[in-house]
């Protein structure tokens, strides 16, 4: 159950003590994911992913800035440092993980290129089987 409220740091924490995931870590998974196939034919699929998620891990630090009193208040690692949580790290670690495991799997890669070398090589020895030949 998501609730909104006019405080959205505040009904965001009470939200994160009864669960660990909430619909903010799915929303930024599909986002990454949406901006990566999005820069996939620009930059690659690896930068693509990674781009997104260092959007995101620089949002996560200015949230973590403006919680100690703006970034103009704190020292320069401030955001850094302080102010996380589970909830602030799944922010970012959902996103990357899925952007890690679709470009580990989309067509293309050291991965599907072995998956598709050894389906390819079962299908060969099933259809060069003797009992076949002989029929």
């Amino acid at each position: 159950m998501i609730r909104i409220g006019i405080n959205n740091k505040t009904s965001r924490s009470r939200h994160v003590q009864r669960g660990v995931m909430n619909v903010t870590h799915l929303e930024h998974a599909i986002i990454a994911l949406s901006f990566q196939c999005l820069l996939w034919p620009l930059v690659g699929r690896w930068v693509g992913g990674s781009l997104i998620v260092a959007v995101f891990l620089g949002r996560e630090i200015a949230q973590h800035e403006y919680a100690g009193g703006g970034p103009n208040a704190v020292s320069y690692f401030y955001g850094l440092f302080h102010h996380w949580s589970l909830d602030s790290s799944l922010d970012v670690l959902s996103p990357a993980a899925v952007c890690a495991v679709f470009a580990m799997l989309v067509p293309g890669s050291p991965l599907w290129r072995k998956l598709r070398s050894v389906r390819g090589a079962s299908i060969s020895r099933r259809t060069n089987s003797p009992t076949d030949s002989q029929s």
